[in-house]
């Protein structure tokens, strides 16, 4: 209970800490001070009148379609680092968004578990949309669009699209079959995260698809210790994104909340910087 408490708080402080503005709700204005031009390692819209970091999808998406390849390196560059570092520990404890559908998915309904051919959705969100859209297809000035967040995006929708919406009665007036399309696509989603842990996550995240394939040498791991490892299976039981340390250390749906290692009742699992280089081989049989 400890551990999912510090975990819960740091959430909070990531979530306050990117979302500074509040009063900016009230009269619909975004934030464009100096620490929008820097990007937040988890996903928090750029067009949120809290916020106070850029979206690094956004921003991806963006010098994807621009010609300023010094600044592209900079995005990737820091989606590598963050990546290398921390692997999915990013989504687990530091994303704004990922709060958001942990707080969701506590409404009282039956929970369900996906298939995992829905797993790969995201990387095909990823390719598409952050990358072969945003670079194919230019306006007459030759620039592309940001086309994950323009046509899907549910947390932009949430955080930036409906706020600023309710705030300017003129925007209002703009309204088109496109937002219909993004809010048909955010009432999707909630319903998905009540039903199901973290489900953006797990199918439509283009930035969880980065670090998820960087999960298997980022510095924050997972490791099991064999010796240890009994084979009662407590670990795959309580993993709420359907994944089996003991198999899969370094699957790239685990977002490292620990979980498994608080269940692991022969401490067997480590989780963690320390868990770098440590014995990962798995229990025979």
């Amino acid at each position: 209970m400890k551990h999912a408490l510090k975990r819960k708080l740091i959430q909070i402080v990531a979530f306050g800490y990117s979302n500074p503005y509040l009063m900016n709700f009230k009269g619909g204005k975004l934030y464009q001070g100096k620490w929008k031009q820097f990007c937040n390692p988890g996903l928090n819209c750029y067009s949120c009148p809290a916020a106070s970091l850029a979206c690094p999808i956004g921003a991806l998406q963006s010098v994807n379609g621009s010609k300023n390849f010094t600044v592209s390196f900079y995005v990737t560059g820091l989606l590598l680092a963050f990546g290398v570092l921390f692997g999915r520990a990013v989504c687990g404890w530091l994303c704004p968004f990922g709060l958001v559908q942990e707080l969701i998915h506590r409404i009282p309904t039956p929970k369900f578990k996906l298939k995992k051919v829905f797993l790969y959705v995201k990387y095909v969100v990823l390719v598409v949309f952050a990358f072969v859209l945003p670079i194919a297809v230019t306006d007459y000035m030759g620039m592309g669009k940001p086309a994950f967040c323009q046509y899907i995006c549910p947390a932009g929708t949430l955080e930036g699209g409906v706020p600023l919406l309710l705030a300017n009665g003129a925007l209002r007036q703009t309204v088109g079959s496109l937002f219909t399309l993004k809010m048909a696509i955010l009432i999707v989603t909630v319903i998905g995260c009540v039903l199901v842990y973290r489900f953006f996550c797990k199918t439509l995240c283009p930035l969880g698809a980065i670090y998820g394939l960087l999960n298997k040498i980022s510095i924050y791991g997972l490791k099991v210790d064999g010796h240890k490892c009994i084979g009662c299976g407590k670990c795959r039981q309580i993993c709420r994104m359907e994944v089996d340390p003991v198999k899969s250390p370094d699957s790239a749906e685990c977002i490292r909340c620990g979980e498994c290692a608080k269940a692991c009742p022969e401490g067997a699992i480590c989780v963690g910087f320390a868990a770098t280089g440590q014995k990962s081989e798995r229990q025979p049989s």
